[in-house]
């Protein structure tokens, strides 16, 4: 089952490619897109075409900060019906947790999730398709609307208090100390921001309830998902959840506000289990982290939720049919 997303993810990609003198139609029409696509933002396309749309333009004009581009040429809420909503609730917290109810709406390939430390949240990203797919780009378009959306909510020249990305830095900063305005950490644990907690609860100065009653009247009936739809949020979950340990069939369940049975229930009827979608991700995410020779193999084992090294070695031999060094080690040749 392919994820499909609203073809107004793809906005800010014309100016920008035609800032870089790029024309990619040859290449729209070959990832089976067209123009005329991403003219209506609520068409909705494959993630898969969208990431190799975006990692393939990134390479073609050696700009591989064109995520980050995007996202600063984005404007305001554009997320459709759903931005309505979103541009007048209260605060940023009601935003994330609308976000995540509209979430087939807004962008069913985004996982998204908030976990508040002391006086810092850490708000986590992941974009999750097809195995293999290559996603640097569309992370960092993810995490520069995510920032766009924070500042649209509490003001212009909002900062946060550290933007994290799992991949390498580029050689040129530039463009994301320019967009962010705050430290960057690359080959992080998680793509996503750290802001102050205070943040999710600033008042939005553009609330309005009967605007966000009228968005939502006109919302709702649009967000529906189809029978399959739990096994992708569920994947979803595991995504987020897995690199901090918290990965079991209860907490994501919590997380979807589902008791365990019932998630059971309906991930039986898609004919599937918790058990074959943990195994499923924690493979994308082995083969991710695994290519990253900076990450050691014990930090692997810690991000796919493993407290001893013994244990991901033998689940990794199991999966892959060689130890974790030897699949490096052929990578490598």
């Amino acid at each position: 089952m392919q994820t499909m997303v609203r073809a107004g993810t793809l906005n800010g990609y014309p100016q920008v490619t035609k800032r870089l003198g790029f024309n990619p139609q040859a290449l729209l029409r070959r990832l089976g897109l067209d123009a005329t696509m991403l003219a209506d933002p609520e068409r909705r396309i494959p993630i898969s075409s969208v990431c190799r749309l975006l990692e393939e333009t990134a390479h073609a004009t050696s700009c591989p900060t064109l995520g980050i581009q995007m996202a600063e040429a984005r404007h305001g809420l554009d997320f459709g019906v759903v931005g309505l909503v979103l541009a007048h609730k209260r605060t940023l917290r009601e935003v994330l947790q609308a976000a995540n109810q509209y979430r087939h709406l807004l962008n069913d390939a985004l996982a998204l999730s908030l976990e508040v430390e002391g006086d810092t949240v850490v708000i986590r990203e992941e974009i999750v398709t097809e195995p293999g797919v290559p996603t640097r780009q569309a992370t960092d378009l993810a995490v520069g609307v995510l920032a766009r959306t924070c500042r649209a909510l509490l003001d212009p020249e909002w900062k946060p208090r550290s933007a994290h990305f799992t991949h390498t830095a580029p050689s040129d900063l530039s463009a994301y100390r320019r967009f962010f305005g705050c430290p960057l950490v690359f080959e992080s644990d998680f793509n996503g921001l750290i802001c102050a907690a205070r943040d999710l609860d600033h008042p939005n100065p553009a609330a309005d309830p009967e605007l966000v009653r009228y968005g939502e009247s006109l919302a709702r009936p649009l967000n529906v998902s189809g029978p399959d739809a739990i096994v992708l949020d569920v994947r979803k979950a595991i995504y987020v959840l897995l690199p901090i340990e918290q990965a079991v069939v209860n907490q994501v369940a919590q997380h979807l506000h589902l008791s365990v049975r019932s998630m059971q229930r309906q991930l039986e009827m898609a004919g599937t289990d918790f058990s074959t979608l943990l195994d499923e991700v924690r493979g994308d995410l082995a083969q991710r982290y695994m290519k990253n020779v900076r990450y050691p193999l014990g930090r692997v084992a810690t991000l796919l939720g493993y407290t001893r090294q013994a244990s991901f070695t033998r689940w990794f031999s199991l999966q892959f049919g060689m130890t974790p060094r030897d699949w490096r080690a052929r990578q490598s040749e």
